[in-house]
């Protein structure tokens, strides 16, 4: 079995697997059934919950789906992020204030910065060092930062304290496996990968249907996402977070964990889908 656990740097321990929420929340038909959802999942095993005030109410789905489940809060570990033209001094602590009252919680495990934009780093690092002495956070990190952008973090006083990069990443868009993913390995930094499926395989590349996904599959009597996502897993600092309503989907993903890819599995995986070799622009969706 992999490791279904990473140990920050902080010594906190995050789940290598969780469930996204993106666009959960948006449609207001769709309201109970994705609470029955992000429920089901507390109830099969899932430890790690992302999601962010711009994802709509997702923040609201989550916090009915606690509600509705036996799942106690100090077991589920849950990220959310804040926009950048609210990570400054003036709207900093509403917006995690707001975060924390969608989510009926009295603080998140982490708090990410969601991408760069405009924001000043160097006040961001002050006002999530500020949270955590407040207990409103315990861990803080940023999202789709390129390496330049880490670096630069890592220079800023008490930047060196950032735990965490959600970036996208799937066997098709590799490109921060040319230096970011090694940097964040170094400094003992998660690299949290969204879309690990590629959308479902949806992002143009088809991704599970690829022949060399589907053989070993079929030797591991497992499915391709499984094995994507094994894949990602199987490095020590990476977490999966899938985003999915359908419960089958849900139970397959967790059961990704149980699936352990030898050396030849690897090998093939990384030939058809090799790392760069030149540098490309951080992937965004």
């Amino acid at each position: 079995m992999i490791n279904q656990n990473y140990k920050l740097k902080s010594n906190i321990i995050m789940p290598k697997l969780g469930l996204g929420t993106w666009q959960v929340g948006r449609y207001k038909d769709k309201f109970n059934d994705e609470v029955k959802s992000i429920k089901y999942a507390l109830e099969n095993g899932y430890k790690l919950i992302d999601t962010a005030e711009m994802y709509d109410d997702a923040e609201i789905v989550l916090s009915e789906a606690l509600k509705n489940s036996d799942t106690k809060r100090e077991d589920i570990f849950i990220v959310s992020k804040i926009y950048p033209h609210n990570a400054n001094a003036n709207n900093f602590f509403t917006s995690l204030e707001n975060s924390l009252q969608r989510i009926n919680t009295n603080y998140l495990d982490m708090y990410l910065l969601h991408w760069r934009g405009g924001a000043n780093i160097k006040e961001v690092v002050a006002l999530m060092e500020e949270a955590k002495k407040k207990c409103l956070i315990k861990s803080w990190g940023v999202s789709n930062f390129d390496i330049d952008d880490m670096i630069e973090l890592k220079n800023i006083e008490y930047g060196n304290r950032c735990e965490c990069n959600q970036v996208l990443y799937h066997l098709h868009s590799r490109g921060i496996d040319f230096s970011l993913s090694e940097y964040l390995e170094k400094e003992n930094i998660a690299l949290m990968t969204y879309c690990p499926l590629a959308q479902n395989g949806d992002l143009g590349y088809k991704l599970l249907e690829n022949k060399v996904l589907k053989k070993i599959a079929k030797k591991h009597n497992a499915t391709s996402s499984q094995i994507a996502l094994s894949f990602i897993m199987s490095f020590e600092n990476r977490i999966v977070i899938p985003k999915s309503t359908n419960k089958n989907h849900i139970l397959e993903n967790k059961k990704s964990e149980n699936i352990i890819l030898d050396n030849e599995d690897i090998e093939e995986i990384n030939k058809e889908f090799p790392r760069p070799n030149i540098k490309t622009h951080l992937d965004i969706v």
